[in-house]
């Protein structure tokens, strides 16, 4: 989480432009501007911080203490390459990072649908266990 602040910020920080030195064939970098930075301190170490940058990546966070954990809760977006707008919400606290959002991938629900093949294998597997116990019957499993 502190990583996306600080990419946030680290890319919005320079508010200069730089040219490469004579003789480089690189192209002028592009320098993005902050637009906003507000960072209120609250009573009891609790405080809300804003950024907005001039390339349209926006973070807001709350930070609050509670039973002296700390907790943080907020969001941040951008534009995805493909000019789709990406928000993510999210909450940190003892139970970690939480992020919600409609481009972070879903895992499959539980129990997924075994494949047929598989179902198959297991079936002709267990032909060949009673097979095998049906011709040996003394022989153990165990060693």
């Amino acid at each position: 989480m502190k990583f996306v602040f600080l990419f946030a910020v680290a890319i919005a920080v320079p508010q200069f432009s730089y040219s490469a030195p004579a003789g480089d064939s690189s192209e002028e970098l592009n320098v993005v501007p902050i637009l906003k930075y507000d960072n209120v301190h609250g009573p009891g170490g609790s405080r809300n911080v804003e950024v907005e940058t001039g390339n349209g990546i926006a973070l807001s966070r709350s930070y609050s203490f509670n039973t002296g954990a700390q907790t943080q809760a907020g969001q941040y977006s951008y534009t995805a390459p493909d000019g789709a707008p990406v928000v993510v919400k999210f909450v940190a606290n003892e139970f970690g990072y939480q992020p919600e959002s409609d481009y972070l991938p879903v895992a499959p629900a539980f129990p997924h649908p075994i494949p047929q093949f598989v179902l198959d294998q297991i079936a002709f597997a267990a032909q060949e266990d009673a097979a095998r116990a049906r011709a040996h019957p003394n022989d153990s499993d165990e060693s």
